[in-house]
């Protein structure tokens, strides 16, 4: 049986993980935080130099630390981001190991965990919080003729800068808020074209003199449900102050229906017309990294995990955070994790759930 001594592992110090140990402490719990990196940042060191936030940083901030540190409305960039994380994780008293990757979550027969790690450690769990993220799982899809092909393919996850591009033709696939902010940014050094099934819908980033997010606050639509708010918005929508807009009105950006081949030298469009390109990167999305759980049957056939909202429908003491639209528009968000959390962790914590722990722990702290 589990113990008081046992622990709640969280998998993943990213923005998800963080906000569970912060959680998991409120609820009277154990938190051990393994992150597969070397800090407790997630993804963030990885995406592209120029990313900044899509919403500004006053409501951009995790439970319990304002992102301070200038203007509120200004949109942080991936560097202040990962700066906001590390003073994050030095806030929260519990124990957070880095460089640990986690392979496999068994059972045990007599109840809780066993978590395994690649370094080959064994920790007894008495419940697992899967924070492992929206983000390390970039998702390329099939399409023909792709291993003949000779130019460069890539996700927008190992997409950096515009330099290395000077001057080719290049393709961006995708209709989302990252397709359009890397498409613009490599317009400054090559020639661009946006590839997508559909038109590109565009939202305000600003009304009626205020950013989208506080609508989005006040008005209540970012704690939606995916149900709700896809029968209020039935497309992808990219946040644009006019811009982005601008540019494809005026062909900087050029676009075109997604093409449906790969040739030797290029792509082949849907009306049967080649052209060649020197590089594809795709902006279509990721899925969730849960490999470590394919042993433990809690994940449907395509990795996707078995849960209402973000509670395990397979196991017990088992629950998810930072999906998708896991309960709302902004569950996988800065903003909105954080609420996602105290909901699954208290959940953990409920009788018939977890033991709480019987004294504070000691302050943690960040170790390899």
């Amino acid at each position: 049986m589990t113990t008081p001594s046992e622990p709640v592992v969280i998998v993943g110090g990213g923005q998800s993980g963080l906000a569970a140990a912060r959680a998991a402490l409120s609820a009277g719990l154990r938190p051990v935080v393994l992150e597969a990196g070397a800090a407790p940042v997630g993804s963030w060191p990885d995406y592209y130099d120029s990313l900044t936030l899509f919403s500004p940083a006053r409501y951009s901030s995790l439970p319990g630390m304002a992102f301070d540190g200038g203007d509120p409305d200004r949109y942080p960039t991936r560097d202040e981001v990962v700066a906001y994380l590390h003073r994050y994780s030095t806030s929260i008293d519990a124990e957070i190991r880095t460089g640990t990757r986690v392979t496999a979550v068994h059972a045990r027969p007599r109840g809780g965990y066993l978590v395994h790690t690649d370094s080959g450690d064994e920790i007894a769990a008495a419940g697992i919080v899967a924070a492992s993220g929206s983000f390390g799982n970039p998702y390329l899809p099939v399409l023909p003729g792709r291993h003949n092909y000779a130019g460069e393919v890539r996700h927008v996850a190992h997409y950096r800068r515009p330099e290395p591009y000077a001057g080719k033709r290049l393709l961006v696939v995708g209709a989302g808020n990252s397709a359009i902010q890397v498409a613009y940014e490599l317009a400054s050094q090559a020639r661009v074209t946006l590839a997508a099934r559909a038109p590109i819908q565009f939202m305000p980033q600003r009304i009626r003199g205020r950013d989208l997010h506080h609508w989005l606050r006040v008005t209540g639509a970012d704690l939606l449900p995916r149900s709700v708010l896809t029968r209020l918005v039935r497309h992808a929508a990219v946040l644009d102050t006019g811009v982005y807009r601008d540019a494809i009105a005026s062909g900087l950006l050029a676009r075109r229906e997604m093409f449906t081949a790969f040739t030797a030298d290029g792509v082949r469009w849907a009306d049967g017309t080649e052209e060649a390109v020197d590089a594809v990167i795709f902006a279509t999305g990721y899925r969730p990294n849960l490999g470590y759980l394919a042993a433990l049957g809690a994940l449907e056939r395509d990795g996707l995990p078995r849960h209402a909202g973000g509670v395990s429908t397979t196991h017990p003491q088992l629950v998810y955070l930072g999906l998708e639209f896991q309960r709302s528009f902004s569950s996988n968000t800065l903003r909105g994790v954080g609420r996602d959390a105290t909901r699954v962790l208290t959940a953990l914590a409920l009788p018939g759930g977890l033991r709480r722990r019987p004294r504070p722990t000691p302050r943690g702290s960040v170790r390899p």
